[in-house]
């Protein structure tokens, strides 16, 4: 991938050293192709890269509604067509819709929306948190 200044990338993993999460957004204001170095203006906060953690950065002009969550932007457009059957469930079109500040812009059918609306099923996902906490909470102290 190819980085250039005034870029607009997202950080994909959270990096404690350099005080950025997965999900901040930012701009390139800087590109040293000499040095093999780049900078990010993360909300007036300049963050220095070297070329072994570019892949902790990904162009940002477009993200998921999965990598938005606790964002808001500007504008918003959200495909919503039946092609993506497998996404159209009430809580990510919430989730899309209340991350727009100014416009939203819908994109697709009806149809689709009004599946997507009435579509409260929620996978579920295998996390093992439950069975987790179980082995935690049945530990006896200092084991």
């Amino acid at each position: 991938m190819q980085f250039r200044q005034r870029d607009k990338v997202m950080q994909i993993r959270n990096n404690y050293d350099k005080e950025v999460f997965n999900g901040d957004i930012g701009i390139i204001s800087f590109v040293d192709t000499q040095n093999r170095t780049l900078t990010v203006d993360f909300d007036g906060r300049s963050v220095p890269y070297d070329i072994s953690e570019l892949d902790e950065l990904v162009l940002a002009y477009a993200t998921t509604i999965h990598k938005s969550q606790g964002s808001e932007y500007p504008i918003v457009v959200m495909p919503v067509l039946m092609n993506h059957y497998v996404m159209l469930q009430r809580n990510l079109i919430y989730t899309g819709i209340t991350r727009a500040k100014k416009i939203l812009v819908i994109v697709g059918t009806r149809k689709a929306l009004s599946y997507a609306v009435h579509n409260v099923t929620v996978t579920k996902r295998n996390t093992m948190l439950a069975v987790r906490i179980r082995r935690v909470m049945t530990q006896k102290p200092g084991s």
